[in-house]
C-alpha cells in the first residue's frame, strides 16, 4: 500500500506565532495562505501543516499521488483502493470516499489511541 507524502497537520491557536516558531526550526512556508488560516511548512522532506480554527486535534496526513514537493508521482495507489483494502481488514472508515468516483477524494481512520489519520488525495 502506497500512502504517498506524509505530513502532520497541527491544530494551532495562533498561526503567526506557530509560523515564527517553525521558521526558527528551519522550516519555510511552502503552501497555504495566512488569510485562509493555514500554512504548509517545509524543511527538507519534512512537512508540517499549521491550521488555525479548522479542526480540534492534530492529524497525521498522507497524500496518495503526491511526493513531498506536491509533485505528482506515477503508479500511486488511489485513495479508493487504499480505503477498500483497509475496510477489508476491518478498519472503520470515516468520511468515506465514493468508490464509484475518480480524482480527488479523502477518508479518515482513527488508530487505537485516538489519533486521526487523513488519507487525502489531490490528483
Amino acid at each position: 500500500m502506497k500512502l504517498g507524502a506524509f505530513s502532520i497537520s497541527l491544530s494551532v491557536k495562533d498561526l503567526n506565532a506557530s509560523k515564527a516558531f517553525y521558521e526558527n526550526l528551519g522550516f519555510t512556508a511552502f503552501a497555504g495562505q495566512l488569510e485562509k488560516n493555514y500554512l504548509i511548512m517545509k524543511n527538507g522532506n519534512a512537512l508540517v501543516g499549521l491550521f488555525q480554527g479548522m479542526f480540534q486535534n492534530n492529524i497525521l496526513t498522507f497524500n496518495p499521488g503526491w511526493d513531498e514537493n506536491a509533485g505528482n508521482v506515477p503508479g500511486f495507489d488511489d485513495v479508493r483502493a487504499i480505503q477498500k483494502q483497509l475496510k477489508s481488514k476491518g478498519l472503520k472508515i470515516e468520511g468515506e470516499a465514493d468508490e464509484d468516483s475518480s480524482g480527488p477524494a479523502s477518508f479518515m481512520v482513527t488508530d487505537p489511541d485516538g489519533n486521526v489519520i487523513l488519507v487525502d488525495q489531490h490528483v
